[in-house]
């Protein structure tokens, strides 16, 4: 499902961070670990495409993404990885609803509103479908952005930091929604956080260790 081989990456300011080789597989579940400044976020951008490949490969459903040009990665991205990041990046203007099935669009998918009600239920969100983001509480925004994430049903899903500024009660709902939705997608799951809640749900631990 994910190889990622020989990977590094260099920033404009002289930064550069290099990565451990790292295999996951289809319902797998794995967390990403390290102290800031190690590369958490950078390793999750270049896996979802977000940043473009330098030094070595990252395949994903046997695709190198290396050999895919911009418009082609984009039209991957949307089908195959869903991605909940730090900041949710709701569209302001559109509803739930709308913000889920536009990932839809952007993937050259056709809509299926049947399964955005779905998720909307098993998410226990359905009754916000027509709240703008401006009228959901952050851990309501977290949940419409899962299912934005979900909505393709892809293979890998990543989560950065999703428990950052979470009381432990919220913490382990979103441990367990994101556990329990990529067993039941048989999707992928790579979390990188260096909060302890999350090291403790999730045996398999990557450590990318100091800045570099």
């Amino acid at each position: 499902m994910l190889e990622v081989r020989g990977l590094s990456h260099a920033y404009a300011n002289g930064t550069r961070m290099s990565f451990p080789y790292i295999t996951l597989q289809a319902g797998e579940t794995a967390v990403l670990c390290g102290p800031s400044g190690s590369g958490k976020t950078t390793l999750l951008s270049l896996i979802c495409g977000m940043l473009r490949v330098q030094t070595g490969n990252i395949r994903v459903h046997d695709q190198s993404l290396t050999s895919l040009n911009s418009r082609q990665l984009d039209r991957f991205r949307g089908r195959h990885i869903g991605i909940l990041p730090q900041r949710f990046h709701l569209i302001a203007s559109l509803n739930a609803t709308e913000n889920i099935a536009l990932a839809r669009h952007l993937a050259g998918l056709p809509p299926d509103p049947a399964r955005i009600d779905t998720l909307l239920h098993a998410l226990d969100i359905h009754m916000l479908t027509n709240r703008r983001p401006a009228a959901l509480s952050q851990g309501q925004a977290q949940r419409v952005a899962l299912a934005r994430a979900l909505i393709n049903a892809p293979g890998l899903l990543l989560a950065d930091e999703p428990t950052a500024n979470l009381d432990d009660a919220a913490a382990d709902a979103v441990i367990n929604l994101l556990i329990q939705q990529a067993h039941s997608h048989q999707a992928a799951l790579l979390i990188a956080s260096h909060d302890s809640r999350v090291k403790a749900r999730l045996p398999r631990q990557i450590d990318l260790g100091a800045a570099s």
